[in-house]
């Protein structure tokens, strides 16, 4: 689950981070309160939408010259300008895709004097099974971009899990940013702060791009991206106020009520599929042969008939999907549910495009059998490869 900035900012500040004074803005009647809260003359109106870039991104209302998402003001009525321009309208990102997500909400922020701009992220390492720090003193810059072309900037810090943030990790961690003088003071505080909200919250992302030293010396979170482990949700529910549902595929929010592994994507071939590791394979051959997919599902290995019937009617609503591949290998999951779950899907929704459907396994027999037996317009495959390359087939025409 991913929150907005400011309500990560809220999180972080609640185990003592250094954040700056904000006010989120959420129609243009709560702009002046907004401005009375804060110090000025300097302001920072921020778009508070669930995706990276909004500094260099263009609204698509606006002129090509207009200002990005992320805007200074010097006065109360340059902040009403920008409030007026900015909320309801559509921002354009690196991240958001040419349709761009419509604004909904702002942040009114206190200005600050910044000397250094620092990347500051935890997150799970894969390689090494360990919460990690990554470090640069490139920060508000594109760190994929200087992972690319400078890595020797980049710096990873493991931490034990055990131990915890040691006087070592924070050695290393002021060492990495070059901190020096208050900066280096302030240094151990933030960063146990920063890890205590991350294994408290069951984060999987934290990131402050930039973390920033101002010109006074001490250190400030400017801005802060978080994203909550989805597994661990039973047991972060306080963490729930923060979902915002209009940041959020419509039809990944139906897949989560019947606990179905769904994400959308821009392809135009739907894939119904049980098991992670074969919805990837399923993905990668319908690429192979020249298309794209519509979307990741998988069904998992206990899948009722009203999940499968739950999860053939999100696809179908897709209105990019012109064509669908089911692809189940029955190992826990049975062949004859999936079929059943098809068949029922289509009697309620009907089925306006080409169904390619592929079963190996468990009841294998009984799941043909009853997609042969149905009225259901079914392609059948005999394996993967054979799946692709018709479904590929029937969507190209």
């Amino acid at each position: 689950m991913n929150i907005h900035e400011y309500q990560a900012k809220q999180v972080l500040a609640g185990y003592g981070a250094p954040i700056a004074k904000g006010v989120p803005i959420l129609s243009e009647a709560d702009v002046d309160a907004a401005i009375e809260a804060l110090p000025g003359p300097l302001y920072v109106v921020k778009s508070q939408i669930h995706a990276g870039g909004r500094g260099k991104g263009k609204f698509k209302e606006l002129p090509e010259d207009a200002k990005g998402g992320v805007r200074l003001a010097f006065s109360p009525d340059e902040v009403r300008s920008h409030v007026k321009e900015m909320l309801g309208n559509t921002l354009v990102t690196k991240q958001t895709g040419p349709a761009g997500k419509q604004v909904n909400r702002l942040y009114l922020e206190d200005g600050a004097d910044i000397e250094r701009e620092l990347y500051c992220s935890i997150l799970v390492n894969r390689e090494t099974g360990k919460v990690s720090f990554v470090a640069s003193t490139e920060g508000g810059m594109d760190i994929e971009a200087v992972a690319e072309e400078t890595p020797d900037k980049i710096h990873t810090i493991d931490i034990d899990h055990s131990a915890g943030v040691t006087d070592a990790n924070i050695a290393a961690l002021v060492s990495a940013f070059e901190l020096t003088g208050k900066a280096a003071d302030e240094a151990p505080k933030l960063f146990r702060d920063l890890y205590t909200a991350f294994t408290d919250t069951d984060m999987a992302l934290l990131e402050v791009n930039p973390l920033i030293v101002m010109k006074n010396g001490s250190l400030r979170v400017l801005d802060a991206k978080v994203s909550f482990d989805g597994n661990a949700e039973f047991r972060q529910a306080e963490m729930q106020q923060y979902r915002d549902l209009t940041e959020e595929d419509a039809k990944e929010i139906e897949a989560s009520k019947y606990d179905l592994a769904y994400v959308a994507l821009d392809g135009d071939i739907g894939c119904m599929v049980n098991g992670a590791g074969l919805a990837m394979a399923t993905m990668d051959i319908i690429k192979l042969y020249g298309a794209e997919p519509a979307n990741f599902l998988d069904v998992g290995g206990g899948a009722t008939t009203e999940k499968v019937t739950a999860a053939f009617k999100i696809i179908t609503a897709d209105p990019k999907v012109k064509g669908i591949l089911v692809n189940i290998f029955g190992g826990i999951m049975r062949c004859d549910t999936i079929a059943e779950g098809v068949v029922t899907a289509v009697k309620e929704v009907g089925l306006k495009v080409p169904l390619v459907v592929r079963l190996e396994g468990t009841k294998v027999e009984e799941g043909k059998a009853i997609l042969n037996n149905s009225d259901v317009d079914v392609v059948a495959a005999d394996d993967l490869d054979d799946a692709a390359q018709k479904i590929v087939k029937a969507v190209k025409g």
